[in-house]
């Protein structure tokens, strides 16, 4: 299918021709019948790269560039610009001493929010003294200063997903917004932090009281290859982006000139004579990619449809299936899957060895072996929606497990161990898995779902050898918190409760109803200075000004 970029508009009177990148007509690999998967035979039937590590030799055309716009009520059409990338364990280093995030948020308001964290590292050494004090900040709630980098309506409807890439050489990181308007816009941040020089008080919507813009952050253009609602983006790699949308497609396109590589075609599912719901136009069957998972290896990918109780395997050399996982009834039945429910797979997601994977049901999830055999269950208690699952890094603790933590609907974030399950009570039921920790829920005074959270490992020079970890949780009531959990894998499951980990180190309201949220460390160092950017833009407004006297 053929990809269109269009470019933001740009402020002068200089006429610029439009250059598009070059449009690339994809064979769809057709779907054969069912199988069952074997991912050996799928990893191994080739030697050649895989579509996420191919490369082409096509120069990229030039793209104008748009500085991000600070609250700007602009329609969409002029601003068209815990997979998600590796946690991060470098040591970080800052010359003010501080610790500096950048938040993007996404909400059903159609606005795209860029926040920026800056955290003292006294904060870190701070530990709650009782349950009480886990909702508050340990010391003032403006310890931990936020201020705005971007604010704007990035689409004509609301945002549905987003994903942020790996640091590239030159200190920035490429940021994708999907969309239920069937746009992807691309932008491209910066990872060093914003000098002072460019802090103003402007005009907010959220509960910040400055804006620290960065110069450096510019809108790409857009992506219109698929024809239904985005709903899932992942950079698996710097130089790839794998897009999801309700078409039922998985395209694959590359992030030099932003041309589509391949585009997977899953099947449009049969109709289950039950009523389509809201998922579907009226007479229609819901249709749509809910998730993908690539494995590590970067072979092989995972997905999960809509109106399907199946999983489906895909073979990334070849961009063509390699097997359908169906869903056993009873595995339906003990993951809260009844008889009315859908029973498709709305998460799925790999451990870090690639040896395991997990998908996630409306109330609860399923670890299944590379033999494609369910191993155990994961079942929240009380029992509550689940909304966003990620894998957590590993602590270098010996004998700590693996662990996936889950977002929930009453405000928990739930730490299960995959890899140390008990023993079921009866043959055909399957083991649960042990429930470790607990972040946030009725305890620390939250009740809002977390529909979207990060987990960042951060290795602080001053502080012990073992990393700490940041987790970002952002809320539908507006919502985004910033807590740091050490010592999970340490932590106790005698008792039966999980315990009640981490400390809260700020909160910050926006005022929108979040549905996406994505974090990094800015790590960077800024390239110039502002002396050599003000020069860099009167040397521009000057060539505009010739331009338009020739003409």
């Amino acid at each position: 299918m053929a990809t269109k970029t269009v470019p933001a508009p740009i402020s002068g009177k200089r006429k610029r021709e439009e250059s598009h990148p070059n449009t690339a007509k994809t064979k769809r690999p057709a779907v054969g019948p069912e199988a069952k998967i074997t991912f050996k035979d799928a990893a191994d039937s080739s030697a050649k790269p895989s579509l996420v590590q191919r490369t082409g030799s096509a120069k990229a055309p030039a793209r104008p560039e748009t500085v991000f716009p600070i609250n700007a009520g602009t329609p969409a059409s002029e601003t068209n610009g815990s997979s998600v990338p590796a946690p991060l364990a470098s040591t970080i280093e800052s010359h003010d001493g501080d610790i500096h995030l950048q938040l993007v948020t996404g909400s059903y308001e159609r606005v795209l929010h860029g926040v920026s964290a800056t955290i003292p590292r006294d904060l870190f050494r701070t530990k709650p003294s009782s349950n009480q004090d886990l909702g508050r900040p340990p010391h003032d709630a403006n310890n931990v200063k936020f201020s705005d980098t971007f604010l704007f309506a990035a689409h004509a409807s609301s945002i549905r997903c987003l994903a942020i890439s790996p640091s590239t050489e030159s200190d920035k990181r490429y940021l994708a917004t999907g969309s239920s308007d069937e746009r992807i816009n691309v932008y491209s941040i910066s990872t060093a932090p914003s000098t002072h020089n460019h802090q103003v008080d402007l005009p907010s919507l959220a509960s910040t009281s400055t804006t620290s813009e960065n110069p450096r952050n510019r809108s790409l253009g857009s992506l219109i290859h698929h024809d239904r609602a985005i709903t899932r983006l992942e950079f698996p790699a710097k130089g790839k982006l794998f897009s999801a949308a309700e078409d039922n497609t998985i395209a694959i396109s590359r992030t030099r000139d932003w041309t589509v590589l391949s585009s997977i075609k899953a099947p449009i599912p049969k109709p289950q004579g039950r009523p389509s719901g809201d998922t579907a136009a009226p007479g229609e069957t819901p249709a749509g990619v809910n998730d993908f998972a690539i494995h590590p290896s970067q072979k092989l990918m995972l997905s999960v449809g809509r109106g399907e109780r199946c999983l489906r395997l895909w073979n990334l050399m070849t961009g063509k299936k390699a097997g359908v996982l169906n869903f056993d009834r009873s595995l339906l039945a003990q993951v809260g899957e009844g008889k009315y429910s859908s029973g498709e797979g709305r998460q799925v997601l790999w451990n870090a060895a690639g040896d395991a994977y997990i998908v996630g049901y409306e109330r609860g999830a399923a670890v299944f072996g590379v033999d494609s055999k369910p191993k155990a269950l994961i079942t929240p208690s009380p029992t509550t929606k689940l909304h966003q699952f990620r894998m957590v890094p590993p602590a270098g603790e010996a004998g700590s497990g693996e662990l996936v933590a889950i977002s929930t609907e009453d405000g928990r974030l739930l730490f299960f161990r995959v890899d140390g399950a008990v023993s079921a009570d009866g043959k055909d039921k399957l083991p649960p898995c042990t429930c470790v920790a607990q972040l946030g829920g009725a305890e620390a005074g939250i009740g809002g779902r977390i529909k979207d959270f990060e987990i960042l490992t951060l290795q602080i020079e001053e502080l012990p050898a073992s990393p700490i970890s940041l987790v970002v949780t952002a809320s539908s009531d507006g919502a985004i918190r910033l807590w740091t959990v050490r010592e999970l894998g340490s932590v106790s499951t005698e008792g039966g409760a999980p315990q009640q980990v981490g400390s809260l180190l700020g909160t910050l309201e926006t005022g929108n109803r979040i549905t996406c949220l994505g974090a990094f460390v800015l790590d960077g160092k800024a390239v110039g200075s502002v002396a050599d950017e003000a020069e860099e833009a009167e040397m521009g407004a000057v060539e505009n000004s010739e331009v338009s006297e020739n003409e």
